[in-house]
């Protein structure tokens, strides 16, 4: 693979723009390359061209099997700088800022304006590079900090959790001796490990505080005591972290630091779970930072927000330094490219003032790593290394060949059944669910392979996502279980052993059904736990929407279910047969029961009401009048289904003209807001005709065929709100078509709809997650101090 398409493959999806844009800059080596080209003499030319010549080299002297260099070597000699074709200045621009200018020396020659050219370009690319290196370095030393107080919360808070009498004075007296020669041992035998330049260098640093060793190690004493088996990994765990420590003492030695237990005066516990109660507080206006109650489930949920903190923050710094690195590599690629054209040495040189540079020189991100490194695995993986490491760096998951050939083999058995009209009016349910599985399979595969970073966007914990390959097994495993409990239930009918149990063959699709929630709700960690718990908690947030926080996942999901009107009936459908006792008398008497058709009704509304409550959340939370938009939206879809169900009802002219009319505003209404807001679309002054400037997917034809495609379904849509056959077929039949149309136009609509929001994290340069932290620090109180 070529390094231009290697360096895009491993950039940050959201920082794409912060990179050095290595094609531009191969485009203007190209054009110095066509003016050398285009101006060399053509003896030279032709040389070039046809190599060197094989008929002259036959008359040269034999040189010998084992050839000599014959140049003389003088090793203290250096390169000569004055041969270099490029001097680099330093121009400051502002205090604490930096600005690198390449001087061309040889602009004055023949085609020097192109190379001019190429040099202010690569200085803006590096120019860029490096500020937006600095400004996150810099936000991530905060981070550092505000980490370091929730760390110092923490550990106080383990002391009154495990003493909350506080020890004796012979107690303490004896630990803190004990303690006292465990750092002293620890210190010698790091020294007696420690290289001569080593420890010559580090006379450079203060030396620690033994005091403030001897408490942070009684802290952990007795939990790090309590394991045996790892006391190896915990000297290793102190060693890196005194190491650790040394570095920024020696940054920070004149700060004043609290004593542990002081620490808990000025903080308070932060209320950050999302659940009913808190959200009735929070409209209340109820405070959300409480008085700190020293119990164990407390810690455990202290120790639970830090640990996912430390493991985000750790993901930011090997994002931040892959980030450097890659960006250093690119400009010693693109400069050994412009010394091969141009016959020049002018590589060292610039590469001598990245690696001087704040870009290819500063240490706080290796630094920092190796601390989160040293304190994640004292203080939540009991000094476990290997068990820390595996949480901070999951693996990635790898593609198994079963999964293929598992879900190759599902597809094409149930590929080769035959569709009946039985299976068409037993498998309905489970029909909608495996093409909206499929569609989804297709949209994670496109979305990888146009570098849509989902999995941040859905909040998929790291190494728990999902391929297409699992996804298409999950669906074909479900359509193999539906056609196969159809077949058995035709085989059952015509067998004349089990022909008399008639009642037991219409049980077979309820208990595929209930097979199915048991797969679902199953607590082991099989069939994909992690995703199906995500699914589980994302459908409780969209049933009580009102009582949650609104997140991607939860609307997004609650879009998917609009979609699903159809299926959600056929679930209405097995609730009143196989409840009502029709399946013992194999006889359907559901639609002629004024119930039925009411819940009907109130089925085919839920989905709609869900997003409407979720939209009045976020109004009310983040203040958005695009979300009260949003909400009137679905509102009049709601009216729109009314309305219809009204005419179903009573078949008066007026329900007829009242359903055209709100069923056309919703339908109307949808596509634009599908258009402009979901998919961002329909940009008079883009510079792409009626589309956006950023487009993921190379071909305009793409986003017309879908807007078009977008309008049609949903029109088909309206067809089915206001119940005329378009073709002739059975009603039921009609029916699964269209709402086979609408899963598949919501399929279309989620690739652009997550598109769209990539594009939006790409220009804020959103790349991470912010994690609530457990404690509130009273900065005011800081300051008295």
């Amino acid at each position: 693979m070529k390094f231009g398409k290697e360096f895009a493959a491993q950039m940050v999806p959201e920082w794409e723009g912060a990179y050095m844009d290595y094609n531009l800059l191969k485009t203007r080596l190209k054009e110095i390359l066509r003016f050398r080209q285009r101006t060399r003499p053509p003896t030279a030319t032709a040389a070039t061209r046809g190599g060197l010549k094989r008929k002259l080299t036959l008359y040269r002297a034999f040189s010998g099997l084992t050839q000599r260099n014959h140049t003389s070597y003088n090793p203290m000699s250096k390169p000569n700088d004055d041969e270099d074709d490029d001097d680099i200045n330093q121009r400051g621009e502002g205090e604490g800022s930096q600005s690198y200018q390449t001087t061309f020396l040889m602009a004055s020659d023949e085609g020097g304006e192109y190379e001019l050219v190429y040099f202010r370009r690569l200085d803006d690319e590096f120019n860029k590079v490096n500020r937006f290196y600095k400004c996150k370095v810099e936000e991530v030393l905060k981070e550092a900090d505000s980490l370091t107080k929730q760390m110092d919360a923490l550990i106080a808070f383990r002391i009154k959790v495990e003493n909350p009498t506080g020890w004796s004075h012979h107690d303490r007296k004896a630990q803190m001796t004990r303690l006292a020669s465990d750092v002293a041992a620890s210190a010698a035998a790091l020294s007696a490990t420690t290289p001569s330049e080593a420890r010559a260098s580090s006379k450079d640093f203060q030396p620690i505080n033994l005091m403030e060793a001897i408490e942070e190690g009684s802290m952990s004493h007795e939990q790090s005591s309590s394991d045996g088996s790892s006391s190896h990994d915990e000297d290793d765990a102190e060693k890196e972290e005194e190491k650790t420590k040394n570095q920024s003492n020696n940054n920070n030695g004149n700060v004043v630091r609290l004593s542990p237990l002081e620490v808990l005066d000025h903080v308070k516990m932060n209320n950050t779970s999302e659940t009913p109660r808190s959200t009735i507080k929070g409209f209340l206006k109820v405070p959300r930072h409480t008085e700190l109650k020293f119990t164990r489930e407390n810690l455990r949920k202290v120790e639970e927000r830090l640990k996912r903190a430390f493991v985000e923050f750790y993901q930011k710094l090997r994002l931040l330094k892959s980030y450097s690195f890659l960006n250093t590599l690119a400009f010693s690629k693109i400069m050994k490219k412009y010394d091969k054209i141009t016959s020049r040495s002018a590589s060292a040189a610039y590469m001598r003032m990245v690696d001087n540079s704040y870009l290819g020189s500063s240490d706080d991100v290796t630094r920092l790593m190796e601390r989160v490194e040293a304190t994640f695995i004292k203080h939540f993986s009991n000094a476990n290394r290997s068990k820390g490491m595996s949480i901070l760096r999951p693996k990635a998951k790898r593609e198994r060949h079963r999964t293929t050939f598992t879900m190759g083999f599902f597809s094409g058995c149930a590929a080769a059944q035959e569709l009946t009209k039985q299976c068409l009016s037993v498998c309905s349910f489970f029909g909608f669910i495996v093409l909206h599985i499929v569609m989804y399979a297709a949209n994670i595969y496109f979305w990888r392979r146009y570098r849509v970073n989902y999995s941040f966007i859905f909040g998929f914990k790291p190494g728990t996502e999902l391929g297409y390959r699992q996804v298409l097994l999950v669906a074909f495993g479900i359509a193999v279980l539906a056609l196969c409990s159809v077949l058995s239930n035709l085989d059952m009918e015509m067998d004349p052993v089990t022909k008399d149990y008639q009642a037991f063959t219409e049980v077979i699709p309820l208990g595929l059904l209930i097979l199915l929630l048991v797969m679902l709700f199953l607590p082991f960690n099989i069939l994909y736990r992690s995703s199906r718990f995500f699914l589980l908690t994302c459908i409780f947030h969209c049933i009580a929407a009102p009582l949650y926080k609104v997140t991607l996942p939860d609307f997004f999901l609650g879009d998917q279910l609009t979609s699903q009107v159809q299926a959600i009936r056929s679930l209405e459908f097995y609730v009143c047969y196989y409840g009502w006792g029709d399946f013992r008398r194999r006889e359907n008497t559901c639609t002629s029961s004024g119930l039925f058709n009411t819940f009907n009704f109130i089925v085919a509304v839920i989905p709609f009401v869900a997003r409407l409550l979720q939209c009045l959340r976020r109004l009310f939370e983040e203040k958005d009048p695009m979300q009260g938009l949003n909400g009137l939206k679905y509102f009049v879809t709601i009216v729109a289904v009314t309305m219809r169900t009204a005419y179903v009802l009573d078949k008066g002219f007026t329900w007829l003209v009242l359903a055209w009319v709100f069923s056309a505003i919703a339908a109307i209404g949808s596509t634009y807001w599908d258009l402009v807001f979901d998919w961002g679309l329909l940009q008079r002054h883009s510079k792409n005709w009626w589309l956006r400037d950023k487009l993921l997917v190379p071909s305009k034809r793409v986003y017309y065929l879908a807007m078009v495609l977008n309008v049609l379904l949903r029109f088909a849509w309206l067809q089915t709100v206001l119940g005329y056959n378009l073709v002739p077929l059975h009603k039921q039949t009609t029916v699964a078509i269209v709402a086979s149309l609408e899963i598949i136009r919501r399929g279309i609509w989620n690739f652009f709809r997550l598109e769209n929001e990539h594009l939006n994290n790409v220009g804020k340069y959103r790349a991470f997650k912010s994690v609530p932290l457990p404690f509130n620090y009273d900065e005011d109180g800081d300051k008295d101090e």
